[in-house]
C-alpha cells in the first residue's frame, strides 16, 4: 500500500488526510504503508533515467493499493505529482487501485480529483473505485466524518468489485474452458 504526496511541503495536512483515509479504509495490521513525499525527489523528478526515481515508480506499480494526493493548485492536481505520473508510460499502473485525493482552500474545486486526476489515473491503467476524494480545508474540523463517509462508500465499491472478480475468476477457469 503506497501514498504518493503530490505536496511541495513534506509533512502536510495533504499527507495527514490520506494517511487519515487509509486507516479509515483498511483494516489495522494488515497493512504496511509506504510514502513517498514527491517535496524529497524535487532534485531529481525530472531527472531522466533516475535510478531513484525508477525504484520509487516501480514500488507504486506494484502496490496493490496506491493512494494519489495532492494540494490543489490552480484548479487541479501539483505539477510535482503531475512530473511524478509523467514518468509511467500508459497502462504501467495496471491492476493498481488508485484513489485520487486533494486538498483545497475551499469546495470551489471539490470534483478536482474525480474531473482532473481520476481520468489521469485510468489512463495508467489503475482501477479508480469512485469518485476522487476531496477535501476543504475548512473543514478540516470534520475530518473523521469526512474520511469516514469516503472510507466506505470506497469500501463498499471495492467489496461489490471484488464479487465482479470471483465471478470472472470462475469463467475463465481451465475447468470452465475445458467444458
Amino acid at each position: 500500500m503506497t501514498i504518493v504526496v503530490g505536496n511541495p511541503k513534506p509533512e502536510s495536512r495533504t499527507r495527514m488526510i490520506a494517511e487519515a483515509l487509509v486507516q479509515k479504509l483498511l483494516d489495522p495490521g494488515s497493512f504496511e504503508v509506504h510514502v513517498i513525499e514527491l517535496a524529497d525527489y524535487t532534485d531529481e523528478i525530472f531527472t531522466w533515467p533516475s535510478e531513484r526515481m525508477g525504484k520509487l515508480s516501480a514500488a507504486v506499480a506494484e502496490s496493490d493499493l496506491a493512494i494519489f494526493a495532492s494540494p490543489t493548485y490552480k484548479a487541479t492536481y501539483t505539477g510535482l505529482l503531475k512530473a511524478f505520473l509523467d514518468r509511467y508510460p500508459a497502462n504501467a499502473l495496471a491492476g493498481v487501485t488508485a484513489i485520487p485525493v486533494q486538498t483545497g482552500g475551499d469546495a470551489a474545486h471539490s470534483m478536482g480529483s474525480t474531473f482532473t486526476l481520476s481520468p489521469l489515473l485510468a489512463e495508467l491503467g489503475a482501477i479508480v473505485p469512485g469518485r476522487g476524494f476531496y477535501l476543504a480545508l475548512t473543514e478540516l474540523g470534520n475530518l473523521d466524518e469526512a474520511v469516514g463517509a469516503a472510507a466506505s462508500e470506497y469500501a463498499a465499491n471495492l467489496r461489490r468489485l471484488s464479487n465482479v472478480a470471483r465471478a470472472v475468476a470462475e469463467s475463465t477457469s481451465p475447468a470452465r474452458e475445458a467444458t
